[in-house]
């Protein structure tokens, strides 16, 4: 009897919170501890190359290692048209670092123009997306592609086709993200920038295209540029609906399980093996309607939905340089918790400790 007491009071705190959670206007949660230390400047690039703009970052299975899709040092507007980051160079885009922040091992070079999602499956493959706006004059048979390497670097397999746009099968629109369950399905969030793509498209292990999901909009299911995925335990996918700000979460089928608003406008977003959510704020400012939302990293439970901390935000939100974006757009947390933060913005990859009280 007391198991059942105990399972109904579960659920209906669940249902509880979920329902407050979905409410789009609820209060910000910006008054929380914050018990992290930042530091810069941890990994160590080759000489004579800077960081550009990267929004890509994961951990390796080993729990400690990061690997990082780096812009070739660049994200920026030359003679009118967007170069961002590596249409015109064939520097190595994938970087792996060890626990001691050195480079260990490159490749990915000559393949990508902006390199955007990422992931690093239970094998240790690296997955890319490639998400470029505009391209320069003369370049062709890049962007909206998904490339799957080995740990080594051997390119594996790649879902759409380089250069082209489309919203079937074997086409993307500028994907933001890639996410491989468990059992080797692959989730791919498709429509960065508010284009008419706007979904989910599942394939299975070998990249046979299975089912989608959602469309252009605000509801239910629906999406704004879907920019971020990551899987719990349970295997339920969760979707950051950037410019909806909010967290949709849905079974591995499309059906929509939850909606959360309060972590804010997640650029990017990442749950380790205990369930606890990393998501980042690099947006949030008065321009976007989001004067009262702080920009920065919210720590809390993928299981309960609850915040626990909130790393802010260094940057003014509304004015100076990184107004428009700052703060990650790609997190990860290694096995000890240490966040790594992936900037546009500042070009940069912050890591954060943390310290005890």
């Amino acid at each position: 009897m007391k198991f059942y007491l105990k399972l109904f009071s579960v659920v209906c705190l669940s249902s509880m919170l979920g329902n407050v959670f979905a409410q789009a206007d609820m209060e910000p949660t910006n008054d929380l501890p914050n018990p992290y230390q930042i530091i810069t400047g941890f990994f160590n690039l080759p000489a004579g190359r800077e960081w550009g703009a990267t929004s890509s970052i994961d951990v390796d299975p080993d729990g400690k290692s990061i690997w990082i899709g780096e812009r070739c040092g660049s994200d920026s507007i030359r003679g009118g048209y967007p170069i961002r980051g590596c249409a015109e160079s064939d520097l190595p885009v994938v970087l792996k670092f060890n626990s001691d922040g050195e480079l260990v091992r490159s490749f990915g070079g000559g393949i990508f123009a902006v390199p955007h999602g990422f992931h690093v499956d239970h094998d240790g493959n690296v997955w890319v997306t490639d998400a470029p706006f505009t391209l320069p004059p003369g370049i062709e048979g890049k962007g909206h592609i998904v490339v799957k390497f080995s740990p080594l670097g051997d390119r594996l397999l790649t879902l759409g086709t380089p250069g082209v746009t489309g919203n079937d099968s074997s086409h993307f629109n500028m994907p933001s993200d890639v996410h491989v369950a468990p059992n080797g399905d692959i989730f791919v969030a498709d429509g960065h920038g508010g284009n008419s793509n706007a979904r989910i498209v599942k394939f299975d292990a070998q990249g046979n295209y299975l089912t989608q999901w959602g469309e252009a909009g605000s509801g239910p299911g629906q999406f704004n540029s879907p920019h971020g995925l990551a899987m719990d335990s349970q295997g339920r996918l969760f979707v950051s609906d950037r410019s909806n700000n909010r967290i949709q979460i849905f079974d591995q089928q499309g059906n929509l399980l939850e909606e959360w608003h309060q972590f804010s406008r997640n650029s990017g977003i990442f749950i380790d093996d205990n369930d606890i959510l990393y998501a980042v704020d690099s947006e949030s400012n008065t321009s976007r309607g989001r004067g009262e939302w702080r920009r920065g990293i919210r720590v809390g439970s993928a299981r309960t939905g609850e915040v626990d901390y909130f790393i802010p935000d260094p940057f003014d939100a509304n004015n100076g340089p990184y107004s428009t974006s700052s703060g990650g757009e790609g997190i990860v947390a290694d096995k000890d918790g240490i966040i790594y933060s992936a900037e546009v913005g500042p070009r940069s990859v912050k890591r954060y400790f943390r310290f005890e009280d």
